[in-house]
């Protein structure tokens, strides 16, 4: 039989109100607006025009568009499979995010004005929702699909996809958790993305090669 005393203080039980297991997304969601408004108030004469031409440059997967012209016209067959994987890892993370993600999880966009943002960054402000940013996970899809047929070419696209994620926080129309996480959903989609394409290419080889086998 236990028996507690005065000074006993039994152990203290995680609380199981909904409020408290979710304060920890208004937590981080704070973070998140207070990083915006830091980048929003510090002065960067020397790269607002250079995001605002990166950002409005990634409109429509354009960047990607022109690298994967570059791969198939300069790289030889590899460099067009490369090219065809991440277009078509950019196509499905595209669909399910603008199609999916952003009408779950209706995020309003950033108040630019409100947040001093410079008008020398700005770009044209989306109408559909904030979260998650689009471009950031187009921009990864595209890096990790061609990285999975060449390499050698991940490490700059990934590169130039994280300059992309940031000059939309730069000009103010993503939160920082925004592109995060369109960044991880690109990464993730176009991996699953590649293992469907790859499975694809094994059986269609496997199924010309018993064709060949029965001629």
């Amino acid at each position: 039989m236990n028996v507690t005393t005065p000074g006993d203080v039994p152990p203290a039980r995680p609380s199981s109100h909904p409020a408290t297991n979710w304060r920890w997304l208004e937590d981080l969601q704070r973070v998140d607006v207070a990083i915006y408004a830091a980048v929003a108030r510090t002065p960067t004469p020397a790269l607002d025009r250079a995001m605002s031409q990166l950002s409005h440059a990634a409109n429509y997967s354009r960047i990607s568009l022109a690298a994967a012209a570059m791969l198939a016209v300069a790289g030889g067959r590899p460099g067009r499979r490369a090219a065809v994987t991440g277009l078509v890892a950019t196509g499905v993370t595209s669909a399910t995010v603008n199609l999916a993600a952003k009408r779950l999880m209706p995020r309003r966009r950033p108040d630019r004005v409100g947040e001093e943002v410079p008008i020398a960054r700005h770009v044209r402000m989306p109408v559909s929702k904030s979260f998650p940013s689009g471009h950031s996970a187009a921009a990864f899809a595209f890096a990790t699909g061609v990285g999975h047929v060449l390499p050698p070419v991940a490490a700059p696209l990934r590169v130039l996809a994280a300059a992309v994620a940031y000059s939309r926080v730069h000009t103010g129309v993503h939160y920082p958790g925004d592109v995060v996480v369109g960044g991880l959903m690109g990464t993730v989609i176009a991996q699953m993305t590649n293992h469907v394409l790859d499975r694809s290419t094994r059986s269609g080889r496997g199924l010309g090669r018993r064709l060949s086998r029965t001629s």
